[in-house]
C-alpha cells in the first residue's frame, strides 16, 4: 500500500539507500537554514549591526521549544517507520493522524508559551541594552506564526517516515525562495526592519506547511490524512511519547542550555555577539550533511528493525557514519580557508570579520566528533531507545559544558578563545560517551510490538 514515492529500505544497495535518502534531506536542510541566515543577512547589510546581532543571537531561544516539538515529531515518524517496515499500514494510518492531532494540540501551547517566555530569555542571554527591542519584537512575531513551522515539521516527518524525502525538500525550496523575496521587499521597499524579516519567515514557513498537508490529503500512500479518520489512537501515542519525549526533553534542555553559552558570549560585547551568529550560521551549514545522514538512518534503523532485520540496521549505521564523517571533512577545508569572506557575507564590519574568523578557525576543526553523536543518537532513536542519548547528550552538551564554562570564567580564563571553546567541549564528551553506549548495547528491538 505505497507509491512510487515511498521507500522500502528493507532491501536493496544500503548505500544507495543512505545517500538518496539524504541528498534532498541535505538540500532541504539548506533551504531551512537559508530562513535565519538570510534574515540575518539582510539585516546585516540593510539595517543596523545591533539588528544583525539581535536577530542572529536568538536562535537557542527559537530552538528551545522548536526542538521540543521536534523531538515528538521524530517520534511519531519512529513509529510510522516501524509500523511501514512491518507492513502494518493500519497502524500507519492510525499512527499519522495521532501525530497530526497531537500537533494542533502543541501548536497552540507552544505559541503561548513562546510569546509569554519572550521578556524573561532576553534577559537570561544578557542581551546587550541597545539589542533588546529588535531581539524581543523579532521573537514575538516569530512565536506568534510558529502554528507553519510545527505543522511543516511534522507533515515532512510522516513523509519521510515512508522514505519520502523528495517532496518536503521541494516545498521547502519553494519557502525558502519566497523569504528571500520577502525579506528584500519587507526590509528595502517597506522599511520594515526587523519585524519584515520576522513576518517573511512566519508566512514562508506557513505556505510550506500548507503544502505539505496538501500532499497529506491528497495522497494515494498509506499516509493520506482524511477528516474523519482525525482522532488519537491512545496506544499508539503512548507509543510516540515513549520515543519522543526523551528526545524532546533533550533537544529543549540542549538549546535552553545554549542561551547560558550565548550569555557568556553576548558578556563581551556586540562585535563579538555580531562574530559569534555569523560563524553560527557557517558552522550551521557544515553540520547539515552530518544531521541530513542522521535522519535518513534513523528511517532506515526504524523501518529494518520493523522487519526483524538487526545486523542490516547496524550495516546502515556503519554507512552512515563513513559517509558523513568523509563529507564533514572535506567540508572543513574552504570553511577555515575561505572563513573571513564567509563572514563578511553576513556582515562587513572589521571587528566582526575577525571575531568570526578566530571562530571558525577555532571550532570547526572540532566538527567531526559531532558525527558520532549525531548518527549513533539517531540509530538509536530509530531503535526506539531515546532514553539513553537523551541522557548522554543532556550530560555532555548541557552539564559538562556548562560546568566548564562556569569553571573557566570563574577560576581560569574569562576570554573569549577558551570560552568559545566550550562548545567543542561538549562535543567530545557526548561523543565519547554515546560511542562507548552504542558500542555496549547496539540496536535493540523495535517498539511496536
Amino acid at each position: 500500500m505505497s507509491t512510487k514515492r515511498s521507500t522500502d529500505m528493507t532491501s536493496g544497495d544500503i548505500f544507495g539507500h543512505i545517500l538518496r535518502f539524504s541528498v534532498p534531506l541535505l538540500i532541504g536542510n539548506i533551504f531551512q537554514q537559508l530562513y535565519n541566515m538570510v534574515d540575518t543577512w539582510v539585516v546585516g547589510n540593510f539595517v543596523s549591526n545591533e539588528a544583525f546581532s539581535a536577530v542572529g543571537t536568538v536562535g537557542p531561544v527559537i530552538n528551545m521549544l522548536i526542538g521540543f516539538f521536534s523531538g515528538l515529531a521524530n517520534g511519531g515518524a519512529v513509529v510510522i517507520s516501524q509500523y511501514y517496515g512491518a507492513k502494518r499500514y493500519d497502524d500507519v494510518k492510525k499512527a499519522v493522524h495521532t501525530s497530526v492531532v497531537m500537533t494542533v494540540f502543541l501548536s497552540a501551547v507552544l505559541t503561548a508559551l513562546g510569546i509569554g517566555m519572550v521578556p524573561l530569555v532576553v534577559k537570561m542571554m544578557n542581551t546587550p541594552v541597545e539589542v533588546i527591542p529588535e531581539s524581543t519584537r523579532y521573537l514575538t512575531i516569530y512565536f506568534g506564526g510558529l502554528t507553519g513551522l510545527l505543522f511543516y515539521n511534522m507533515g515532512a516527518a510522516i513523509l519521510r517516515a515512508v522514505g519520502d524525502s523528495k517532496r518536503p525538500f521541494y516545498f521547502l525550496t519553494v519557502a525558502a525562495v519566497l523569504n528571500i523575496v520577502l525579506d528584500l521587499a519587507l526590509v528595502i521597499f517597506v522599511k520594515m526592519g526587523v519585524a519584515g524579516v520576522a513576518w517573511a519567515t512566519i508566512i514562508s514557513q506557513g505556505i510550506s506547511a500548507l503544502l505539505t498537508f496538501i500532499v497529506l490529503f491528497r495522497t494515494s500512500s498509506v499516509v493520506k490524512l482524511e477528516l474523519k479518520e482525525m482522532k488519537v489512537d491512545w496506544k499508539i501515542l503512548s507509543r510516540i511519547i515513549h520515543v519522543g519525549i526523551p528526545a524532546a526533553f533533550q533537544m529543549a534542555l540542549v538549546s535552553f542550555s545554549n542561551i547560558f553559552v550565548q550569555s557568556y558570549i553576548n558578556y563581551f560585547g556586540t562585535d563579538v555577539m555580531s562574530g559569534w551568529s555569523a560563524y553560527s550560521k557557517i558552522d550551521a551549514l557544515m553540520f547539515l550533511p552530518m544531521q541530513s545522514i542522521s535522519m535518513a538512518v534513523t528511517t532506515f534503523v526504524g523501518q529494518n528493525l520493523g522487519m526483524d532485520q538487526k545486523e542490516r540496521a547496524k550495516e546502515g549505521v556503519k554507512v552512515g557514519l563513513k559517509l558523513a564523517m568523509i563529507i564533514t571533512l572535506i567540508l572543513m577545508v574552504p570553511v577555515m580557508w575561505l572563513a573571513p569572506q564567509a563572514v563578511a557575507i553576513f556582515n562587513r564590519k572589521e571587528e566582526v570579520v575577525a571575531y568570526g574568523t578566530l571562530f571558525l578557525r577555532m571550532i570547526t576543526p572540532f566538527a567531526v566528533t559531532s558525527v558520532i553523536n549525531q548518527v549513533c543518537a539517531s540509530a538509536l532513536r530509530g531503535s526506539g531507545n531515546s532514553r539513553a542519548p537523551m541522557i548522554i547528550m543532556i550530560f555532555g552538551f548541557c552539564v559538562s559544558r556548562q560546568i566548564y564554562l562556569f569553571i573557566m570564567s570563574r577560576f581560569i580564563s574569562n576570554t573569549i578563545i577558551p570560552i568559545g571553546l566550550g562548545y567543542p567541549f561538549g562535543w567530545i564528551v557526548t561523543s565519547t560517551l554515546i560511542a562507548l553506549y552504542y558500542h555496549k548495547v547496539g540496536l535493540e528491538g523495535n517498539i511496536i510490538g
